[in-house]
């Protein structure tokens, strides 16, 4: 059966807040310029938003521009920061409230607003649609078309209807060729197609070491008398004595919390599981003064692209781009990635639109993005946070904290020195010998949750006859190497149970249970031997996420 293809002038992968901006702004163009121009997003979500996970306390900055008037269109930030609160925990019942002046000015939200990112990213949608952009929901862009000369020449949908073992169903259907002009990549952090074009066209060869987190979250409903809609609380210090990162808990609107953890891939512990270090922070009294009594409605994790400037590759190559998370425009001295990821799709749109009606040769080779990036405020934030991750990697989290908070409060974001960590996530690893064994308490079912039941409120579900989208390189590694040097920590680093240790016939096996995946990538990125590819299941596979 032959694939089936189409033609687009911008071909969009991933409606994220990156994605779907650079969709909006090339039609805003178009209209402007009164020119016809053909856009599609494709999005392996079943939904737009299905796959979006994030905190999310919201800067307006990159909305602003891109939708002035989006109080009037009913976009949906409902909730504006109103308090603003940050911690120390010291032990498993000690909190200290830090003062302003102890705190990075970048860490304050005056202004910002509590968000369900997967609801605004829906919102996105609906104006992209109203301003002629083609979604299409769950298809998965699983494969690039290069041309003759090279060049990025669109994308290959994911096949349908093929078996766990290769063979084609009676449902069998071929991706479609999705062919462009340019095409424009917003997969979210560690996009595997993104991580292809990297190496393919060596983006990252001037830059330093990329770095993730896997951030936590969860939606719990709480006694009304202890919600204070527009309240924000971050924290630093316990339960992470053996990682870097922090903890999050934003009183949204209708009597929700939404609470959470970040934790630093660049641990060196393999017994570390982020996922019982963040069941554990939500028994601290800071915490459990809001859960308790209430219902815990919804859960998920997701990787975070957090190197910052040094580690951002390039992000343009023949026939495209990278923009947003996938490439790694996080502002992690606010954590905040959304209003960033925004506008490096909007400055890619005005690349684009320059390319396709311009007249000027240098302008057709997209060269014009970079100018923009570098002139734009999104290099300015970036720049100016360019230490805080190194900072921490470097000092800790207690002397890196006053390090940032020295450089953004008196310095203004420069202290006229680059700290720079160029030792991958995954090689910080140590082994297994070298540090005792963490014994996590069993959870308690009223704060605390084991990861099947968690998975199951992430309504996560894939074909079961499918492919394992889950690739070892190496079948061999799991058990050979990683076991008996690391206690295979793909077992503790996922967040969902998808990497288990059983034993059959009496001897240790390595099983992956795919269907259990929530699509964070942290396996791809903190595998000790880099033998794991994540790849895109079969198309509307992995999590239903509401209102994350």
């Amino acid at each position: 059966m032959e694939r089936e293809s189409m033609e687009f002038d911008v071909v969009i992968v991933g409606a994220g807040p990156a994605g779907l901006s650079t969709a909006c702004r090339l039609m805003q163009l178009a209209k402007e310029k009164d020119q016809e121009l053909m856009v599609c997003v494709v999005e392996k979500g079943s939904e737009v938003g299905a796959h979006i996970l994030s905190g999310a306390v919201f800067e307006t900055k990159a909305l602003d521009e891109l939708f002035p008037d989006w109080k009037e269109k009913g976009a949906p930030l409902n909730t504006p920061v109103t308090q603003d609160e940050i911690y120390l925990l010291s032990s498993e019942t000690q909190a200290r409230k830090l003062p302003n002046a102890m705190t990075p000015k970048t860490m304050h939200n005056e202004g910002n607003y509590i968000v369900s990112m997967g609801n605004v990213c829906r919102w996105l949608a609906e104006q992209a649609e109203a301003l002629g952009v083609e979604i299409f929901p769950g298809f998965p862009a699983a494969e690039i078309i290069y041309n003759d000369d090279n060049s990025v020449g669109g994308v290959i949908t994911g096949d349908m209807g093929i078996g766990v073992n290769g063979e084609h169903k009676d449902s069998y259907m071929p991706g479609m060729e999705l062919r462009a002009k340019y095409t424009v990549f917003a997969e979210g952090s560690r996009g595997h197609l993104g991580k292809e074009l990297i190496e393919k066209f060596e983006l990252d060869k001037d830059a330093t070491a990329q770095h993730y987190a896997i951030g936590f979250k969860e939606i719990w409903d709480i006694d009304p008398s202890a919600h204070q809609p527009g309240l924000v609380i971050h924290t630093a210090g316990w339960p992470l004595d053996k990682a870097s990162g922090g903890s999050y808990l934003y009183h949204a609107e209708n009597n929700q919390v939404l609470v959470g953890l970040i934790v630093d891939l660049d641990y060196k512990n393999p017994h570390l599981s982020p996922f019982h270090e963040f069941q554990r922070l939500k028994h601290h009294p800071l915490f459990s003064q809001y859960l308790k009594g209430g219902n815990r409605v919804s859960y998920g994790a997701r990787a975070i692209t957090k190197g910052g400037l040094n580690a951002l590759p390039k992000m343009t190559f023949p026939g495209g781009f990278l923009v947003g998370c996938n490439a790694g425009t996080l502002n992690f001295a606010k954590i905040k990635g959304n209003h960033t990821a925004m506008k490096s799709g909007m400055l890619a749109a005005e690349s684009i639109f320059d390319a396709l009606y311009s007249t000027d040769e240098v302008q057709k080779n997209v060269i014009s993005f970079d100018e923009k990036f570098t002139r734009s405020w999104v290099h300015k934030e970036l720049y100016s946070s360019r230490n805080f991750g190194p900072a921490i990697h470097k000092f800790g989290n207690f002397w890196g904290g006053a390090f940032n908070t020295i450089e953004q409060n008196l310095f203004g974001g420069n202290m006229f020195v680059t700290l720079k960590d160029n030792t991958q996530d995954y090689a910080k690893m140590e082994t297994a010998a070298s540090h005792d064994k963490i014994n996590y308490p069993k959870p308690d079912g009223d704060l605390s949750f084991d990861k099947l039941s968690s998975v199951f409120l992430s309504n996560t579900n894939h074909e079961e006859d499918q492919p394992c989208h889950l690739q070892l390189k190496d079948k061999s590694i799991p058990i050979e190497v990683n076991l008996p040097k690391f206690d295979e920590p793909a077992q503790r680093y996922c967040p969902a149970g998808v990497y288990e240790v059983v034993e059959e016939a009496g001897q240790p096996k390595f099983q992956i249970n795919a269907q259990n995946c929530i699509h964070c990538k942290t396996c791809d990125i903190k595998d000790p031997s880099q033998n794991i590819r994540w790849v895109t299941p079969e198309g509307a596979g992995g999590p239903n996420y509401p209102n994350m």
